[in-house]
């Protein structure tokens, strides 16, 4: 298939792509109802529906998973005996955060400095358009060569297991040869990537209680345990002097082998400020990708507007820790579960209480898929050879899949790159990325087929 073709027909297509990330970008998608209506997944998942249907996809259906969440499902039937290809996005996002530090409406796509900003352009809703994109430039080029299976997920950003759980009961659903998770990225923006590992994660809430009711500071303060102040202590002992992730009993000394990630180029992609170091040990590669990594997410306490002079009774944090390939998520939760009742000081009493996991991921990138795909990335970034990074986050349905399909193969790719800042505020999505991945992912699609047609 001629490169220059499907580059054409992908180029013609962005006016319309950039369309559609707006649509999907518009709903407040974010799978929790504390913060944003059901209804507002429920529109997205049924626009993603409508929209397969569009392109001609049969057995179109919206999956109500365990977690009260909705998947949507396509399946675009290919040629006799051509391999089956899955494709995976989500369109569930995160929520906006403080919306004051946006410098546009978080669900409103804007252009700005030839970026499109919105919640979700890269992660993950561009996702879904870049298997659009690559769908639609194979059939101006003649048709799609493999049969295509869609599965948009509606709770990855909650790490609340619906998909996994609903895979599991219907295992024939989501069964192909090839997997391609649009959730990853780009190591920077030029450099075409995929994903060697994920690390997987597990998510607690802990709850510290020392007294029946809030007390005044002057009156008890000084023998009265405070409850905060036992929560700092207990969130302390979690990081060593280097700020290096100190879990008891949980080995954090592995060392990635893979393309490094230089500490100055880091620093300028984390926006770390002046005079501030970076916190862990090893490179950088180690710290961010094969060693775990605990982060205290939000803490419930007094905010300092407000605040009376009081010793705590009762204060919680939400804490997520980031596990390694070689690690098991469920017993990285035990020991960390552990480790929080074990450092909690004066006889508090403290609740634990698991929220979510998934597990880590390593993909074998030696394989047929992976030599398709570096092809078709040479080709479709102007011969730049493909890297192979790590991600520090996690995709907890890829673990889930690697044990349902043990003889499938599971690429990473994705419109992540530094600048996207995904989870943060200012989320955005370089359209050039977009375009060059919609063509990576059509080629490949497209030497797969011919590869497995030749035996390869």
């Amino acid at each position: 298939m001629a490169h220059e073709a499907v580059a054409a027909t992908v180029a013609s297509l962005m006016p319309q792509a950039r369309h559609e990330l707006a649509e999907l970008v518009r709903f407040r998608s974010v799978a929790d109802p504390a913060q944003f209506p059901k209804s507002e997944c429920e529109a997205a998942a049924r626009w993603i529906a409508d929209t397969l249907e569009a392109e001609g996809f049969t057995d179109v259906a919206l999956l109500d998973t365990p977690d009260g969440t909705q998947s949507v499902y396509g399946l675009l039937p290919g040629p006799v005996g051509a391999p089956t290809v899955l494709l995976y996005a989500h369109y569930d996002v995160q929520p906006p955060l403080d919306e004051a530090a946006w410098l546009s409406p978080p669900f409103e796509l804007t252009e700005r400095d030839g970026r499109w900003y919105g919640r979700g352009t890269a992660d993950c809703k561009g996702g879904f358009v870049m298997h659009l994109l690559a769908l639609r430039a194979l059939k101006a080029a003649g048709g799609v060569p493999v049969t295509v299976k869609v599965i948009v997920e509606g709770s990855e950003e909650q790490g609340t297991g619906g998909l996994e759980r609903y895979a599991e009961a219907h295992p024939e659903l989501l069964t192909a040869d090839a997997i391609v998770i649009g959730d990853s990225g780009n190591f920077r923006a030029g450099q075409p990537t995929v994903t060697g590992i994920l690390r997987g994660m597990t998510l607690l809430r802990v709850q510290i209680d020392t007294l029946q009711g809030n007390l005044h500071s002057g009156q008890f303060g000084g023998a009265a345990p405070d409850a905060l102040a036992a929560l700092v202590r207990v969130l302390d002992s979690l990081r060593g002097p280097d700020g290096s992730t100190t879990v008891d009993g949980l080995e954090s000394d592995a060392e990635w082998d893979g393309i490094q990630y230089p500490p100055e180029r880091f620093r300028e992609d984390a926006k770390v400020l002046d005079g501030v170091e970076l916190i862990g040990s090893g490179t950088v590669a180690d710290r961010i990708w094969a060693r775990p990594a605990v982060t205290v997410l939000g803490i419930d306490c007094p905010p300092v507007v407000g605040a009376t002079p009081s010793v705590q009774a009762r204060a919680a944090a939400l804490v997520s820790l980031r596990v390694p390939p070689g690690s098991d998520a469920a017993k990285a939760t035990e020991l960390l579960t552990a480790h929080l009742h074990r450092h909690t000081p004066w006889g508090a009493r403290v609740a634990v209480e698991q929220l979510g996991q998934g597990q880590p991921f390593s993909a074998d990138t030696a394989s047929p898929a992976y030599t398709a795909m570096a092809d078709a990335m040479r080709e479709a970034y102007d011969g730049v050879e493909m890297a192979v990074a790590g991600q520090g986050g996690s995709i907890p349905l890829c673990g889930t899949l690697a044990t349902l399909y043990p003889h499938a193969e599971i690429l990473l790719t994705g419109l992540s790159e530094p600048e996207a800042q995904i989870h943060a505020a200012n989320e955005s999505v370089c359209p050039r990325e977009l375009e060059r991945m919609s063509v990576a992912e059509a080629l490949f699609l497209a030497r797969y087929a011919a590869g497995t047609a030749n035996g390869d």
